[in-house]
């Protein structure tokens, strides 16, 4: 059967009493031209496995599906939102698989072979934390198509001096190419959220951290920008302090959003050499 011989997502909706729900941080997206836009920003999917996280009613899964994506992987847990994808599945038998999993507690490279890809429209409460998990093994995937609040997006991608920029800003640029690729307004949502959101691109750098750099990155960005309006010096007292900056090289009377990510990989350095 082909997509658009399948009831539209408003009927299936309708159909299936399908409400989103406040305490999942649910917004569907039902305009089946938007979902096929965030689908072709993956670029070519030929032969690609996409883990798709959260689909609900299966908006983005109906795009996936029109697309050359070898194989669709749905990790879903809200029960109702199931009785959907497994009706759409019955359509789909050998492209699309069902995991009925909570994402944050499932390792999802073990869902699919290489080249591998995530594209998600996350939901709203526990979207930063299962993308700062994938960036601790970001060199599994190809490529991430992520939707965000505009302003986690924009943290994401924030520059340094800039509002936005902070720990998530360091982490993720460290590991990859970040940036925005599009953004929707509310009212493309139902029900629409207050404010607008944000597709955004992860490329994994060739080169990447080793396990021991990333969870001192995590420690030195934690200690940095958890007392922000602080100097480094002060800032950072409580895991070096003066001789983490002085070995690094950098002013102690400097705040944490004035950093490059290139100086916060060197604090990062000095931070394991300390601490062999």
């Amino acid at each position: 059967m082909a997509i658009s011989s399948l009831p539209s997502l408003g009927e299936t909706i309708r159909i299936y009493q399908l409400h989103a729900r406040k305490s999942l941080g649910q917004h569907f997206l039902l305009d089946p031209l938007i979902n096929q836009q965030i689908i072709a920003l993956a670029g070519n999917l030929d032969g690609r496995n996409v883990v798709e996280v959260g689909p609900g009613p299966g908006g983005l899964t109906r795009a996936l599906l029109e697309s050359p994506a070898q194989q669709i992987i749905g990790v879903e847990v809200d029960q109702r939102a199931l009785l959907i994808l497994k009706e759409l599945q019955n359509y789909y038998p050998d492209r699309f698989t069902i995991v009925e999993h909570d994402a944050s507690k499932l390792d999802l490279t073990t869902l699919c072979s290489t080249p591998r890809q995530i594209i998600a429209n996350l939901p709203y409460n526990i979207g930063t934390h299962l993308f700062l998990g994938w960036l601790r093994q970001i060199q599994a995937w190809e490529r991430l198509i992520l939707m965000f609040q505009l302003e986690v997006a924009e943290r994401i991608c924030a520059q340094p001096n800039t509002e936005f920029y902070g720990r998530l800003s360091v982490i993720a640029q460290w590991v990859a190419n970040c940036s925005i690729v599009k953004r929707i307004p509310p009212g493309a949502f139902s029900p629409p959220p207050k404010i607008y959101s944000a597709v955004i691109s992860v490329i994994p750098h060739q080169q990447q951290p080793s396990a021991i750099m990333f969870k001192a990155m995590e420690k030195v960005t934690a200690a940095a920008f958890g007392q922000r309006r602080k100097m480094l010096r002060s800032a950072l007292k409580n895991i070096g302090g003066r001789n983490l900056l002085d070995q690094a090289n950098i002013d102690g009377e400097r705040r944490a959003e004035t950093l490059t990510i290139a100086e916060f990989d060197q604090l990062a350095s000095v931070w394991c050499q300390l601490n062999k």
